[in-house]
């Protein structure tokens, strides 16, 4: 079984598996990296593990990086920037249907990525033989969706954190609308959209939580008995553990959920405070 460690490559961090050779890798090392599209430069993700049977070929780790790498990698980013403006004006002279997000180019500059979102089918045949004559190396055209977009340009979500997309999530999950209700998030879509425009990731993620931790309230419009007497459930706070409730008098108020009387926290699942229980 061939032991491998995994490496995030290009802007769009694709995880590939690498044969480390006799080099001591370790996660957050930065290394030279063998692949189809010649040299790469590779961030270790994960720490060395032997694997049954990998289907794609495997190539390798060449070595970690140095000093002279970081100065090349340096002046391949400056030219990417001249390329970008290069490709973008070709695209508005052969007015293409397509919004150009970035270039990249592999460490040997043996290969160039041009990223680009589009509504629909583009034929690029001349835009790359146009890109293939100037810059005078493989052209590879990839398209991709709007929260990749978002993933390459980076930024920083409402919560003031930077994009989860940038930082942890590796493969973007379906998020539906039903889950922005299931977590009693109003249903404005600039309030629940991200930068990308898509509904958040966060409310994917976050979407377990919340319907593990509705089975110990009431549902809303539910009857329950609290210490002031009956009360009808108007609204739920989880991250709060309290529930809002009507009384027959008209009396509305914020309570703890664990102030509900026992007969109705028993059907909960929820037990009561030992101490409460004594002191009964």
């Amino acid at each position: 079984m061939p032991v491998v460690v995994q490496a995030e490559l290009r802007k769009t961090k694709d995880i590939v598996n690498f044969i480390p050779r006799d080099i001591d890798l370790k996660v957050g090392d930065m290394c030279i990296a063998e692949t189809e599209n010649g040299q790469e430069v590779a961030k270790i993700v994960s720490p060395e593990k032997m694997v049954e049977r990998i289907k794609d070929k495997l190539y390798h780790i060449i070595r970690k990086m140095n000093p002279n790498d970081d100065i090349k990698i340096k002046g391949n980013e400056r030219v990417a920037r001249e390329a970008f403006y290069k490709v973008l004006q070709k695209v508005k002279e052969r007015e293409l249907d397509m919004k150009l997000t970035a270039v990249d180019y592999t460490f040997d500059r043996g290969k160039l990525f041009i990223y680009y979102t589009a509504e629909g089918r583009i034929d690029f045949r001349e835009l790359v033989k146009d890109m293939g004559y100037i810059f005078k190396t493989r052209i590879q055209m990839v398209q991709i969706g709007v929260r990749d977009e978002t993933k390459l340009m980076g930024g920083y979500g409402g919560c003031g954190r930077e994009l989860c997309c940038c930082t942890f999530i590796k493969d973007f999950k379906p998020v539906s609308i039903d889950m922005a209700k299931e977590q009693e998030l109003s249903l404005n879509p600039t309030k629940i959209s991200g930068i990308c425009g898509r509904l958040m990731c966060c409310l994917s993620y976050e979407d377990e939580f919340y319907k593990n931790a509705k089975k110990h309230f009431p549902r809303k419009g539910s009857k329950v008995n609290t210490k002031k007497g009956a009360a009808i459930v108007r609204e739920i706070d989880v991250l709060k553990n309290r529930i809002s409730v009507k009384y027959e008098n008209g009396e509305v108020e914020s309570i703890p959920v664990s102030e509900i009387a026992s007969g109705i926290l028993g059907k909960l699942g929820i037990k009561k405070d030992k101490k409460e229980n004594e002191e009964k």
